[in-house]
Formats: structure tokens, C-alpha cells, sequence
């Protein structure tokens, strides 16, 4: 019997509060909430009679010698996790996500949180009819399923983009502005299929600010340093200059990002059937999220490179579509694997960013007020409009790569993949 964590006096809803329950998110638990798990388990396994037998499992008296079986208990506490569950990897992700841990597994009597989920899927089935090899497909190999042909679909953008700008190249006056509003919108569509049809579509929860944000982004990207330099110089006087290079060049990073959104998934369901134990899932898929990031880093770099031989335009802009680039794809990458709020916040703070150096901008010219635009004019006079946005984007990019080392090299954030 473990000890009370409760005083004598205690009141009702005060033991209520310190009594175990399921957690309410992902994060893991203290070492407190972890040894609370633990004797909470081997408590109630220590009175058979109190804990009910899993779905569709008579309870039979005696199934483990010595009267005490914390399994058990945890069985119940997750059990339907264990009903519905295809193999042990999923176990063991859930256990993850509600914040067992490797130390916890120990509690009960197992060296890691893998060899744990192994006896409870073994357990629950045990008076299950087998389920035929062909109804259960080794997702391991190949890693969550996408729709065929989706190659095809990630290099819609860049196609469509390439013919929008072209179009806008080849007209002037009406025409132009007429082709700019059909080019923006072919683009979006072709884009929000390429998302739907491939690796970087998201079936769980989303945030619906996110589009909005990202649109946002995109716009600056267009117009954003053209309209800032002009600001600066007294301006703007006439049409904003428009630079399609770096809409372009990522445009055309859409089937590179989602090829390694692909890589880093197929990989990460083998090294989870590989494992043996959290930390070292953790230690491996660590080093292939930094690989997939910085192959995607390299070639869209070459892709805004190429796209701005191609136009004329050079290496103008290359830097903060390069930023803005990484910032997207982490946010898509999260919200893929069920963690949006994180990407929203990112890509709104970024647009609040570059909202406010426009905004301080244009208040500097304000009697009184010209220190406003001090900062802005600093970093613009030291290496030119465009590094405001790299200054933002990118720092926006750095918080979401260290959360994103976090979260995606935990084993229930590949959940779907081993389901």
C-alpha cells in the first residue's frame, strides 16, 4: 500500500486535486506526476477487485502471481489506447503523449516505455482472434500514407507560378494588374492542392489564422522591401517596385520541401520501429530533422538564385525568402504532426514585426518623433531594406527550429505514422 500524499486534514477537493488523472496536454510530467502514476497503479493493482478488466477480456483470477500487477491497472487507465491499437509503436506513442516516461516504465517493472507498450499490446489481444498479416501493413517501410501521385501535385506551384509571372512580364496598364489578380489566384489554388495531396497536408487541428498570416508574409515578400525603401527615402512616390524573383523561387521550393517533409517522416517510422527506448529515438530523428531542414535551406537557395538570374533581378531578395522559407516550412512541418499553435504564433508575430517597422517608419517623420524610425533606419542604412525582414523571419525561424527539436523528435508526434 503506498503512503497518502494527503494530510489528515485535508479537505475533499483538495485530495482531488493532488489525485492522478489523465493529463490535459502534451507536455510531460514532473517527477512528482510520474511517481504519483506509479503507486497509483500499483495501489489499485493491489486490490484486483476494484479494477475492471479490459474491453471485451473476462477477468481471470490469478493472472500474475504475487497479487500485485501495476500493468493491469495501466491497461485500464488507457484502455482504449489498447483496443485500438495495431501494434506496440502505437502503445508506446500514446504512453508518450500522456507522459509516461522511460523513469515511469521502470515503476513498473519494465526497462523502457517500449517493452511496456510491448506486454500491453500482447495483453490486450491475448483473447482477441489474430488479426491477418494483409489488414495490418508494415507502415514502418514506407511511413504514413499520402496520395498517389502527390510529386506531380508539389511542382503545381512553381509551374503556375512561373506562368503568372511571365504573364506579368508580357503585359502593361490593365492587362497587367488583370493578370496579377488571375496569377495570384491560380497560384493560391494550385498551392492548397499540392498541401492536400501530399506530405505536408495536416490531418488534425489547425489554426485558421495561419493562412492569413502566411498570405501576409507572402505580400511583403512581393512588395514589402520596395514599399520600405521607398518609405525611408521620403517616399513612396509612384508604383511600388514588385519582386516576383522571390515568390517565384518559392514557389518552386514547394516539391523540395515536400519531398523532405517525405524523408523525414519515412525515416522517423523506421528508427521508431527500430528503438528501444525514448532517448534514443529522441538521439536519432534529431540529426535527420537538421538534415531534411538544411537540404531544404540549400536548395531553395538555389532556387532563388536561378529564379533571379532568370528575371533579372540577381541575388535581390534572396535572403529574406530564404528566412521566410525556413519559417514556413517549420510551421508546416509542426502542424503536420499536431502542433500548430506554435506555427501561428510564430508567423503572426513576424507579420506584427514587419507590420511595426513599417509603421515606425512612416512615425519617425513626425515632429518629435523621429526615434521611432531609428532602429528601422539603422539596420536598412547598414545592409539595405531587405534585412529587416531577414531580422524578423529569421528569428521567428530559430525559436520554431529549437521548439521543433523538441516536439518532432518525440515518438507521439509520429503517432499517425505508426498507426
Amino acid at each position: 500500500m503506498s503512503e497518502s500524499r494527503t494530510t489528515p486534514n485535508a479537505s475533499p477537493e483538495e485530495a482531488a486535486a493532488d489525485s492522478p488523472t489523465t493529463p490535459a496536454g502534451p507536455g510531460s510530467w514532473d517527477t512528482r506526476s510520474e511517481e504519483v502514476l506509479a503507486e497509483s497503479a500499483l495501489t489499485t493493482a493491489s486490490h484486483p477487485a476494484s479494477v475492471p478488466a479490459v474491453k471485451g477480456k473476462a477477468r481471470k483470477p490469478g493472472g500474475r502471481r504475487g497479487g500485485v500487477d501495476p500493468v493491469k491497472a495501466l491497461m485500464h487507465r488507457h484502455r482504449e489506447l489498447c483496443e485500438q491499437a495495431v501494434d506496440p509503436l502505437e502503445i508506446a506513442a500514446g504512453l508518450e503523449a500522456h507522459g509516461v516516461t522511460d523513469r515511469t516504465a521502470a515503476r513498473f517493472r519494465h526497462r523502457d516505455v517500449f517493452s511496456l507498450a510491448e506486454e500491453m499490446y500482447a495483453r490486450a489481444e491475448r483473447d482477441e482472434e489474430p488479426v491477418p498479416a494483409a489488414s495490418a501493413p508494415d507502415l514502418s517501410a514506407t511511413g504514413p500514407q499520402v496520395p498517389v501521385g502527390w510529386p506531380v501535385f508539389a511542382l503545381l506551384p512553381g509551374a503556375v507560378c512561373a506562368m503568372a509571372v511571365a504573364a506579368l512580364d508580357l503585359t502593361s496598364g490593365s492587362a497587367k494588374l488583370f493578370a496579377g489578380m488571375v496569377g495570384a489566384l491560380a497560384v493560391g489554388i494550385a498551392l492548397k492542392v499540392a498541401l492536400r495531396q501530399g506530405p505536408l497536408r495536416v490531418l488534425g487541428r489547425q489554426v485558421p489564422a495561419t493562412r492569413m498570416w502566411t498570405g501576409f508574409l507572402l505580400v511583403y515578400a512581393l512588395v514589402g522591401e520596395g514599399l520600405l525603401g521607398g518609405i525611408l527615402a521620403g517616399g513612396p512616390e509612384g508604383p511600388w517596385p514588385l519582386h516576383t524573383a522571390p515568390l517565384l523561387g518559392l514557389a518552386l521550393a514547394v516539391a523540395p520541401g515536400s519531398w523532405c517533409a517525405r524523408i523525414f517522416a519515412v525515416q522517423s517510422a523506421r528508427t521508431l520501429a527500430a528503438s528501444r527506448g525514448l532517448d534514443d529515438f529522441a538521439a536519432a530523428v534529431r540529426p535527420l530533422l537538421g538534415g531534411a531542414f538544411a537540404v531544404f535551406l540549400a536548395v531553395l537557395t538555389g532556387l532563388l538564385l536561378a529564379s533571379g538570374a532568370v528575371l533579372g533581378e540577381e541575388a535581390r531578395g534572396v535572403g529574406p525568402a530564404v528566412a521566410l522559407g525556413a519559417l514556413l516550412l517549420l510551421a508546416r512541418l509542426l502542424e503536420v504532426h499536431g502542433f500548430p499553435d506554435a506555427g501561428a504564433l510564430m508567423l503572426g508575430a513576424a507579420c506584427a514585426g514587419e507590420v511595426l517597422a513599417l509603421a515606425t517608419a512612416l512615425g519617425g517623420r513626425l515632429p518629435g518623433f523621429g526615434f521611432l524610425s531609428a532602429p528601422v533606419e539603422a539596420v536598412a542604412g547598414a545592409w539595405g531594406p531587405g534585412a529587416v525582414p531577414v531580422l524578423i523571419c529569421g528569428g521567428a525561424a530559430a525559436v520554431l527550429l529549437a521548439h521543433a527539436m523538441r516536439r518532432l523528435t518525440r515518438a507521439s508526434a509520429h503517432a499517425e505514422v505508426v498507426r
